[in-house]
């Protein structure tokens, strides 16, 4: 079983569903999510997820669960490929971290810990072996012992707790695709200008109609054949 990093920023999203859905875990309900995963493809059902908060204090380890769905794309057209990757999980352990973490940014800075790099841009990184071990260790000793949840095939496809982020995102790309591009005489005076400009000269360039043109007209054995010369005679 291999550990990964999910990083979440409270400057992308502010996730105001977070202390109701850690409710929810604490009282042994098993909440399933979605959660980007980056560029990471090998990660497996089965695998432990730890959740991370960056980007603003109070920054920290605050979340834990196990994968049940391997990564799948999803559509999204606010990105260059058109898609991103996603996982679909089960918390075992989630505090509001609004509040507090679990584990604080600054006790990961010690060794074995400080090996990682816990501050990642995305998701999705691999937990180094070495970190993982005291990781695991540490976190049994503060949030206790407790059994994997069962990991069933979902039903049906599991929804995100990140409803307000979703929306917002979703409202954004429909400002893009939905977004018509401006007409002539909307365009601003320098780049009017510059349109007449390559038109004028589109307009004003004489047309090819020499050896171009022959070679368009002619028979493919005739371009291929070289030139014969007349062999004159004695």
């Amino acid at each position: 079983m291999t550990a990964f990093l999910l990083i979440w920023s409270p400057k992308k999203w502010p996730w105001p569903e977070l202390p109701d859905i850690a409710k929810r875990v604490a009282t042994g309900e098993a909440v399933t999510d979605v959660w980007g995963c980056g560029f990471a493809r090998g990660i497996l059902p089965g695998d432990r997820v730890f959740l991370h908060r960056v980007a603003q204090q109070p920054k920290g380890i605050f979340g834990s669960g196990y994968v049940t769905r391997a990564p799948y794309e999803v559509p999204d057209a606010s990105t260059k490929r058109g898609y991103r990757l996603c996982i679909d999980f089960v918390y075992d352990w989630l505090v509001d971290a609004h509040q507090a973490p679990v584990i604080a940014r600054e006790q990961l800075r010690i060794h074995p810990f400080s090996v990682q790099t816990w501050d990642a841009q995305s998701s999705g990184t691999v937990i180094k072996p070495i970190a993982e071990g005291a990781l695991e260790k540490r976190w049994r000793e503060l949030t206790g012992k407790r059994k994997p949840p069962k990991l069933d095939a979902p039903a049906g496809p599991t929804r995100s707790t990140k409803v307000t982020a979703h929306t917002a995102a979703a409202q954004k790309t429909a400002g893009i695709v939905g977004a018509k591009p401006a007409t002539t005489s909307e365009q601003p005076p320098a780049q009017r200008a510059r349109r007449a400009t390559r038109q004028a000269s589109a307009n004003s360039a004489p047309a090819d109609t020499g050896t171009a043109a022959s070679r368009k007209t002619a028979p493919r054995h005739q371009l291929d054949k070289p030139p014969q010369h007349k062999r004159r005679s004695r």
